[in-house]
């Protein structure tokens, strides 16, 4: 007799797989939406800058994955000027200062995706993926089983590290 099929479930999911395409392909670019929202709690932005604002990714690699979103649409850091393009790395570091508070992880992975063939989910607006990391983050979930479990809801990381702005 075989062993009854363990189940993990990642409702958040469907709504990333289900996400609205434009014709073209092009994935419709919630970041232009999340730049104008009134809420800050409803679409997780943890702070507000000139130029661009910090916001929880709504499908995190691990806990308290913060991305520096440009408050207007351009794909590339060339087509920043150069006030934005000082403003970004500040930003950055505020993330970071913001995690460290908060979370206080051992380590983080900082980086952009140009383009989708390079990864990017959204490639026509620019972002910055800010993942705090621990010495104990990564366990035989994602290696076996190609799971990631996420122990804190949105609403409550949020909460968390808005503190600490």
């Amino acid at each position: 007799m075989s062993k009854p099929l363990d189940h993990l479930h990642s409702y958040w999911r469907m709504e990333y797989i289900e996400t609205p395409k434009e014709p073209s392909g092009r994935k419709v670019n919630p970041f232009a939406g999340i730049a104008k929202a009134k809420d800050d709690k409803v679409v997780h932005v943890i702070y507000r800058g000139k130029f661009f604002y910090i916001v929880l990714n709504r499908y995190p690699y691990n806990p308290g994955h913060l991305m520096v979103v440009a408050n207007r649409e351009v794909a590339t850091l060339a087509e920043l000027d150069i006030k934005e393009q000082s403003n970004l790395m500040k930003m950055v570091i505020k993330a970071q200062d913001i995690l460290k508070k908060g979370l206080n992880p051992e380590g983080f992975n900082v980086g952009f995706n140009f383009g989708s063939a390079a990864g990017a989910g959204i490639p026509q607006h620019l972002h910055c993926h800010i993942v705090p990391r621990w010495h104990s983050d990564t366990n035989f979930m994602p290696v076996i089983a190609h799971t990631k479990i996420l122990h804190q809801s949105l609403d409550s990381m949020w909460e968390r590290l808005r503190q600490f702005v």
